[in-house]
């Protein structure tokens, strides 16, 4: 459903949506369909109740208003460092601490086990910490030698 809307902040900082019959929704959220494999395209506006009130075929096709407050909000509400690196790990036995070099800083987090590294395709690695917090390996064969070498031990 392509939904032609109005989409902006109110003073509360909350996103407000009108939708092409004037309907006006509180309190909106986008919520990506495909996060790491589409995160451009495929992006649906929720009201407070989870009902879909608008949905975005490509954020690139959205006045680029629209499109900032759209992105704004995705930031604000979905954290998933990126490694760029494998630093080290404490142990090749689980639990242990990796320290990662990440899109946003260096960090350490706690691997409870291997089940905790998903494939999501044959090159993308989804990595799950201790508290839930999920690292994405966007490639695991761009990594550098001893990134590779590390993670081939937990795969």
């Amino acid at each position: 459903m392509t939904t032609k809307f109005e989409l902006v902040r109110n003073p509360f900082g909350k996103l407000v949506l009108t939708d092409a019959e004037g309907q006006v929704y509180e309190n909106v959220s986008p919520a990506r369909a495909f996060p790491v494999q589409a995160p451009q395209e495929s992006i649906a506006i929720v009201s407070m109740d989870g009902k879909e009130v608008g949905w975005i075929d490509q954020l690139s096709d959205l006045p680029p208003a629209i499109a900032a407050l759209v992105r704004e909000e995705l930031e604000g509400r979905e954290f998933m460092p990126e490694i760029s690196r494998i630093v080290g790990v404490t142990s090749f036995a689980t639990p242990c601490t990796w320290t990662v070099k990440t899109d946003r800083g260096d960090t350490e987090f706690v691997l409870r086990g291997e089940e905790d590294i998903r494939r999501l395709n044959a090159d993308t690695l989804l990595v799950s910490d201790i508290h839930g917090i999920h690292y994405l390996i966007r490639n695991h064969y761009d990594l550098d030698k001893q990134s590779k070498k590390i993670l081939d031990r937990f795969l």
